[in-house]
Parts: structure tokens; sequence; C-alpha cells
């Protein structure tokens, strides 16, 4: 069942920041995930919930995702993207499709 993981970030260096956005597809794609969101306008339609930056990854499932977010590729891109913005994230399992 495929596996998500939603980040919210506000960026606080946007020229390492958008150095991350380079570096980080590559490792996406190769753990098998791809972007459903990156960024966009938002609007809020309930609750004071108002993120600066959404992005939403899906991968083919929650140990997919995980071994991506733990792995030796994403190591220096995850310490940039912590260097220059404030974010959270979770994973989350989808349904399956049946």
């Amino acid at each position: 069942m495929p596996a998500y993981i939603i980040a919210e970030v506000e960026v606080t260096d946007a020229a390492g920041f958008e150095e991350y956005r380079k570096l980080v597809p590559p490792t996406i794609e190769k753990y098998g995930g791809r972007y459903v969101v990156r960024g966009g306008v938002t609007k809020t339609l309930e609750g004071g919930w108002a993120p600066k930056r959404l992005v939403v990854l899906e991968f083919p499932n929650a140990e997919q995702a995980q071994r991506w977010y733990d792995c030796e590729e994403y190591r220096a891109p995850k310490a940039l993207r912590i260097k220059t913005t404030r974010s959270r994230l979770i994973l989350v399992e989808g349904v399956s499709g049946s």
C-alpha cells in the first residue's frame, strides 16, 4: 500500500534551500518515490493551519519511504534542509487500491 511523507516547510535561507531542491529528486526516485505536491498555493479551508510550503511525497510503501529518509544519499541534503528551513515531516500509510 502506498505511503506518503508530508512536509510543512518554512524556508529561512532561500539560496541554501535552492541547493537542497537540486540535490533531492534523484534520491527520492532511487527509492521509488515521486512528488505529488511540491510547493504551490495553499488555501485554508478549516482551522488555522496555513503552511508556508507543503510537500507530499508518495512511495510504494512505508518501508521504502523510511529507507529513503534514512539513506546515505539523503543524509547531506537532509542536513541542508534542516539548516535552511523550519520543517515538520510525517510519514503516513495510504489505502490500498482495492
